[in-house]
């Protein structure tokens, strides 16, 4: 070590500093909160993510069996998942970690030595950050892109082939194609260009002039028309029905978008975040229901990841001081939070899916939430 280095890393009385240098910009004690905080954040994710699927493996043990699913099939069923769930346990991971990870600093004296030593606890937070850092820009990559391109093999196979009929099972669709007709869907094909149990009724003001049942629907090859087949069409005049039976096909023209099931269909789930915005703007251009969760499922994307830097200004000022109660108390009080957190984010986002709150507020409340009690800890941590 160089004389200017002895010289720095020693104060007027010739003592050695506790804030030693590591390398690059980290110091030791920088490293070794990172090295402590990232091994127990993982093993709380592979925790989390081991408890997901047992509880889903014996609610759905039954279905694999009585639907003879192939094991290799299930295995890819839960891998396919893990993007998911590891997005939607690394805030609790998070807290978790930066409770141990504090907590036993304090426990250990430790913390004491280093405030002694001048280290704030704003400078204390720093490799907090850093690691939860990294950890946010993977997530907002795994929200925006991973977990969807995961969807069909995992939230989209569960749909198709675990969940029963009962389950499946889906209101009517009612879409006004123009002013005076509107066309009722029963279901909607997986392809999205088709759908089965259809019914198109014709209005003269208020009173219904004509009705025109069919067993499915599709699109043509040209996308300008639309296919009804199997169909009965019954007409009122003074009173009287009058009923025609068409067994083949009978084509019309609609005044429907060719991606107009898509649209309705489809789950802002199963789309990255350029499809999402694109989903989004064919909703306002069409008029078609659903606009409000879309937009909250877009701000989520965003929100969800950005929880897991905001919730360590929690974890590290509540573990702070040193307390006799013990590890235990730590990770209990991870644990409330954290589901106290993704309560707020289901119930909050069910409201802005109404229409009852702002989209935008609906995603982002949780998280403002989250920051205002942070920086509440902080101030009375740092105090």
């Amino acid at each position: 070590m160089s004389a200017q280095q002895d010289k720095q890393n020693t104060d007027s009385h010739g003592k050695t500093n506790l804030r030693l240098p590591g390398l690059g910009k980290l110091s030791i004690i920088d490293r070794y909160i990172i090295r402590q905080f990232l091994t127990i954040f993982f093993f709380s994710l592979a925790s989390f993510a081991a408890l997901f699927i047992i509880i889903n493996l014996i609610e759905n043990l039954d279905r694999f069996m009585s639907r003879q699913i192939p094991v290799g099939q299930i295995i890819i069923y839960y891998l396919s998942g893990l993007p998911d769930t590891f997005l939607l346990t690394s805030p609790l991971s998070v807290l978790l970690a930066s409770l141990f990870v504090t907590g036993k600093l304090s426990m250990q004296s430790e913390l004491p030595a280093l405030k002694a030593a001048g280290m704030s606890l704003s400078r204390l937070m720093k490799p907090f950050l850093l690691a939860t850092f990294f950890i946010t820009a993977f997530n907002l990559v795994n929200s925006c892109f991973i977990t969807p391109a995961m969807y069909d093999l995992s939230k989209g196979y569960e749909k198709r082939y675990l969940k029963s009929q009962k389950e499946q099972q889906e209101e009517a669709v009612h879409i006004r194609e123009s002013k005076n007709r509107i066309l009722t869907v029963g279901q909607i094909n997986r392809d999205r260009q088709s759908a089965v149990s259809v019914s198109l009724e014709t209005f003269d003001g208020s009173r219904l002039a004509s009705r025109l049942d069919a067993d499915s629907l599709r699109i043509s090859s040209n996308g300008r028309h639309w296919v009804f087949y199997n169909t009965k069409q019954r007409t009122f005049v003074n009173g009287r029905e009058t009923l025609v039976a068409n067994p083949g096909a009978d084509t019309l023209k609609l005044a429907l978008a060719k991606n107009t099931f898509t649209m309705i269909d489809a789950d802002p789930d199963e789309m990255n975040l350029v499809q999402h915005l694109a989903f989004i703007a064919q909703k306002k251009r069409s008029g078609l229901p659903g606009l409000e969760r879309a937009e909250v499922e877009l701000q989520t994307k965003i929100a969800l990841p950005l929880a897991s830097m905001l919730i360590v200004l929690i974890g590290v000022p509540l573990s702070t001081r040193k307390k006799r109660s013990g590890l235990a108390l730590e990770a209990a009080t991870s644990l409330l939070i954290g589901l106290f957190y993704l309560g707020m984010l289901k119930t909050i986002g069910s409201l802005g899916y109404d229409g009852l709150i702002n989209p935008v507020l609906a995603a982002w409340l949780p998280n403002l939430l989250i920051l205002l009690a942070g920086a509440l800890l902080y101030r009375s941590a740092n105090n």
